[in-house]
């Protein structure tokens, strides 16, 4: 008799990935990620989001196992601590293949280090060199990032200081951001799920309306454990024939 395809949905497959997950948080390296993640006090910012981040992270990645398709291919776009869930959920459960992308160097490789035995690895490069088409690109908190926009981010959180707001760095910032859409976007094939930070949605809209590329906001936000900025899921319409 032929064998039977394993059940994704079974809750010994579920305990499994889960255990992965934890197997993954656990050899990471908190002292470093602390050095890279903030200013001062990493190790207790870790005690307390390592944690979240596993628990918000399995449920983002069963949100996106019932929007996604077996075997498809996902492009990751600023692939840190947080969507460690989703990538193993996608890989080890969902057979489909992740192509994740993260400009520190130094996460890239501690994050690699914790994941060696698992399908994927994380690239320590922009997404923009990403090869082929996905059928889901995610994107969350990285065009608001203070670290590579600081007045993108001053603008999307409300902390501007119109004192001090530059609007030259800001239009700076502004090109930045609309190219990398217009290198990853165009990736992205119809129909298709787009995962991105509600902050991040004016951005996204903006490019899809441009492009006369027909979408739908789902209204159901997924809170996030590092930054805190919700995560929604936009569809893409497929092609007109």
């Amino acid at each position: 008799m032929p064998s039977k395809p394993r059940n994704a949905n079974a809750p010994s497959f579920r305990i499994r990935t889960k255990r992965a997950i934890r197997d993954v948080f656990s050899k990471l390296d908190y002292t470093v990620l602390g050095e890279i993640y903030c200013e001062e006090g990493g190790e207790a910012f870790w005690n307390v989001h390592g944690k979240k981040c596993q628990t918000m992270g399995i449920t983002i990645a069963e949100a996106l196992k019932r929007r996604l398709a077996q075997k498809g291919r996902s492009l990751y776009v600023g692939a840190g601590v947080a969507e460690l869930p989703m990538l193993v959920l996608e890989t080890l459960v969902m057979n489909r293949t992740v192509q994740a992308y993260n400009l520190r160097e130094r996460e890239v490789g501690i994050l690699n280090q914790a994941c060696h035995n698992l399908p994927f690895i994380i690239h320590a490069a922009g997404a923009q060199s990403a090869c082929g088409t996905y059928d889901h690109v995610w994107i969350a908190s990285v065009l608001n990032d203070p670290e590579c926009f600081p007045e993108t981010s001053a603008l999307a959180y409300g902390r501007a200081d119109p004192v001090r707001f530059d609007p030259v760095a800001f239009q700076r910032e502004r090109i930045h951001i609309q190219e990398l859409l217009d290198a990853c976007l165009p990736k992205l094939t119809r129909p298709g799920l787009l995962s991105t930070s509600i902050e991040e949605v004016p951005w996204m809209t903006d490019w899809l309306t441009r492009h006369r590329i027909p979408f739908h906001i789902e209204e159901r936000l997924y809170p996030t454990a590092v930054v805190g900025d919700p995560v929604c899921f936009i569809r893409l319409e497929p092609a007109k024939s």
